[in-house]
């Protein structure tokens, strides 16, 4: 029976990796269809792993049970994402983007434009802890700007989000960053300070990277040497908006409740909030104006100035038409559709079970890191949650580290090396919808200069190989990792 059950496991697992395989590889580069959408993708997997488990003898009110369960715990997702849809919106008619885009003009150089790119986005993400909130603000600002100097938005969105996610990594108020350690056991510095043994290195060479990038794709501004398109656009969203420094406070707000730990989502609909009274005080926008921003999002022709209105270049009406409750309707979509079939293979255990079948042949050290970074990419590729991912490859691998004396801080490292980490480079991922709904750019576009994510997931597996960063087994044996003493001995190593 144990056979049969790993058996049904796999095919249920397999059933989303062969319609990923012929949805978005085959159908587009073999046989010259268009793709799948990752909502039909997950809604094919699930319908037929609901049919696997009918077969199997479940009741539909089991497997709606299952499926209910991991829907509650997507609620909080899709909130935040309606919520962040309407802070773009709110902080657009207030002037506060503008506000950010306009001084990001006056001080990001068009010659570094890529290096600047990565880096401001670290300090936002770690004040913050949150990757996504970066990308969504101070991401879409840096777009922005990208857009109007003439750089490559590609090479920009990937120092963007490789910022981001450093910066939340680091962080001690990162969500992902707190559940690794959570699920594992282990204290939270002990977690950060293990995770700058590979992401440290890639951070560096990452932003190596993009400063040499800046001068083998230079922005259109930095080859022509000219300022026109510049002060076009600064004029522009002067004459477009009142420029007042009460538009930073929204942002304030963030970054405080953030430093608080105060929940994500109120703290959002505050920022949207405020954003809207100065809206209504700076920029005497109309309350229909203001409502209507909410409900679908700010459009340029909202504003005061309308004979501007009519002469605005289509990238510069671009960059300001965005935002609204429905603005991430894709993102929330895919990630419904994703819980409804983690929620179904939920049924039968599936992930666990292959992930126990597969630690049985495990041998070595390396081998049983290397099988952490694999399983933790494949789950969060599976999963779209870095949350399940923490938890179920946590508690499988959490005895076999006990087993072959390695820390546990390894293993809460490894989760997010590979986990996290892979997030934005995955297609159907809820990340990645999520960045090209709020960045306007592709992971095809993205993907090969996200030079963070790349770059870490290749040093974990190297380290991996040559048994780098595991710590001297003696050492293990000879502390407790509960004790005061235990931890401080092996803290000293990492």
């Amino acid at each position: 029976m144990k056979s049969k059950h790993v058996l049904q496991s796999f095919i249920s697992i397999l059933s989303l990796l062969l319609t990923v395989v012929y949805g978005l590889i085959l159908r587009p580069l073999m046989f010259e269809q268009s793709a799948f959408s990752l909502e039909v993708i997950f809604l094919f997997s699930a319908v037929f792993v609901v049919i696997q488990l009918m077969f199997l003898g479940y009741s539909w009110d089991q497997i709606q049970d299952s499926l209910t369960k991991r829907l509650t715990q997507a609620l909080p997702t899709v909130l935040l994402l309606f919520a962040i849809g309407i802070l773009i919106g709110t902080w657009m008619i207030s002037g506060t983007i503008p506000l950010l885009i306009y001084v990001g003009l006056k001080l990001i150089t068009a010659e570094h434009i890529y290096f600047y790119a990565f880096v401001i986005p670290i300090l936002f993400s770690m004040c913050t802890g949150t990757s996504w909130g970066a990308i969504a603000t101070i991401g879409l600002v840096i777009i922005s700007v990208s857009t109007v100097v003439g750089a490559d938005v590609g090479i920009t969105a990937g120092a963007v989000i490789g910022g981001a996610y450093f910066g939340d990594k680091m962080s001690p108020l990162s969500d992902t960053t707190n559940i690794a350690a959570i699920a594992v056991k282990v204290p939270l510095t002990d977690h950060i300070k293990a995770m700058r043994t590979t992401t440290f290195p890639s951070a560096i060479i990452s932003a190596g990277l993009f400063f040499s990038l800046d001068y083998f794709y230079p922005s259109t501004s930095a080859q022509l040497n000219t300022a026109s398109l510049l002060n076009n656009t600064l004029s522009t969203i002067e004459t477009m908006f009142n420029i007042n420094a009460l538009l930073l406070l929204p942002p304030l707000i963030i970054m405080v409740g953030s430093i608080l730990k105060q929940p994500p989502l109120p703290t959002l609909i505050a920022s949207s909030l405020l954003a809207c009274v100065l809206a209504a005080i700076i920029q005497s926008s109309s309350l229909d104006n203001i409502v209507q921003t909410v409900y679908k999002g700010f459009t340029y022709d909202m504003v005061q100035s309308q004979p501007l209105t009519t002469t605005l270049t289509p990238m510069l009406a671009s960059l300001f038409n965005r935002g609204g409750l429905y603005a991430l309707i894709d993102p929330i979509i895919i990630t419904i559709m994703v819980f409804i079939y983690v929620g179904a293979i939920d049924r039968i255990n599936a992930l666990p079970t292959v992930i126990h079948y597969i630690l049985k042949k495990i041998k070595t050290q390396s081998m049983l890191v290397i099988t952490t970074l694999l399983s933790s990419a494949l789950t969060n590729a599976l999963t779209s949650s870095q949350y399940a991912n923490s938890f179920i490859i946590g508690e499988a691998f959490s005895n076999k580290y006990d087993e072959f004396h390695l820390p546990k801080p390894v293993l809460s490292r490894s989760l997010e090396d590979t986990g996290t980490m892979i997030e934005s480079l995955i297609p159907w991922s809820t990340t990645s919808v999520f960045i090209f709904s709020t960045l306007g750019v592709s992971i095809i576009d993205y993907w090969q200069w996200q030079f963070l994510s790349i770059i870490n997931i290749s040093i974990a597996f190297i380290f991996a190989i040559f048994g780098v960063g595991f710590y001297n087994s003696r050492v293990f044996k000879s502390t407790s990792l509960i004790s005061e003493g235990g931890v401080k001995n092996y803290d000293q190593s990492l």
